[in-house]
């Protein structure tokens, strides 16, 4: 009766056992385990475009290369768990106040209720829990991130000057405000040649000491003529290459030789000139320092993951 009992036991076990799945443990992270079903399940998630967190998959181009390497599929994984590791080493837990006032945030900014949203997410398959884990996990690790990194990455007026400079050749110019004005040669009247006379002769009456004002009202052909000849005020980058390059040897009350253009041909005067901070400079020094934020960011992030990733715990298991 007991050799009967202990064969029928084992039977119950061995049956047992092998009714249960083993699930294959891919790699330990620390405190946290990525098994097989994780990655399939993570690897479909890419593929369907679910909820997915740009910190580590910024764009298609990466999302792609992951997808195509297994390896990389599990780096990917791998960098999640040692960041949110980090972020209950650190103990920057999120509050479910605090999700539901990103969610509604969301909803906010999409011209949506929160009941438009949350049923715009279940209809894309996603569970509006997993939804609400997802906004949990991506402010905690922005939390870290702006501890660790952001608040260390500074870009100083000096940085953004000198990036601009080295891409746009104009080491050492300054940068003016003129007020100028003109007496204009055109070439529709009888030819080029004819109209480069007509500039000499009035440039040979100016260097006698005739009025530029004078001058201008009895010779200039300028269709849009006003008095004196005045064009207006412009600023370093504003106007015709070939006034800029005459009226900066120029100080106010000074006129330029004979300019020549593709409309025709030109004397300036210099009625006002002011040196200024370079209007390029100011239009370009948001996308400057976006790209050197970007930059340092990227430098800064990928050290420190990798810094963190040499304190974890991490073993992948081979098959």
């Amino acid at each position: 009766m007991l050799r009967i009992f202990v064969l029928s036991l084992f039977a119950v076990f061995s049956i047992s056992a092998s009714a249960d799945v083993i699930e294959r443990i891919v790699a330990t992270v620390n405190d946290s385990i990525i098994t097989q079903t994780d990655m399939d399940k993570f690897s479909d998630q890419l593929k369907s475009g679910g909820l997915t967190d740009d910190l580590l998959i910024p764009d298609e181009e990466t999302k792609k290369a992951i997808l195509s390497d297994r390896a990389k599929l599990l780096n990917t994984m791998i960098d999640e768990k040692v960041i949110d590791s980090e972020v209950r080493k650190q103990d920057l837990s999120v509050s479910i106040e605090r999700v539901e006032q990103e969610v509604r945030s969301i909803a906010k900014r999409n011209n949506l209720t929160r009941d438009a949203l949350k049923a715009a997410i279940q209809e894309r398959g996603v569970k509006f829990s997993d939804y609400q884990d997802f906004i949990k996990r991506g402010l905690e690790r922005q939390s870290l991130i702006e501890k660790a990194i952001v608040s260390k990455i500074k870009i100083s007026e000096d940085d953004v000057q000198a990036t601009y400079l080295s891409g746009t050749g104009t080491r050492g110019e300054d940068a003016f405000e003129y007020t100028l004005a003109q007496i204009f040669f055109t070439p529709q009247k009888g030819g080029a040649t004819k109209a480069r006379e007509r500039a000499q002769f009035v440039l040979s009456k100016l260097r006698e000491g005739s009025s530029f004002e004078t001058l201008a009202g009895e010779y200039s052909e300028d269709p849009n003529f006003s008095a004196g000849g005045v064009l207006g005020t412009f600023k370093t980058g504003e106007i015709l290459k070939e006034f800029e390059r005459a009226a900066q040897k120029l100080q106010p009350n000074e006129t330029s030789g004979i300019i020549e253009t593709k409309t025709g041909f030109h004397i300036i005067k210099v009625l006002r000139k002011k040196l200024i901070p370079d209007p390029r400079l100011e239009g370009a020094k948001d996308k400057i320092r976006n790209q050197l934020y970007e930059k340092a960011y990227k430098k800064q992030f990928h050290g420190w993951l990798e810094q963190l990733r040499s304190e974890a715990f991490i073993r992948i298991n081979k098959k």
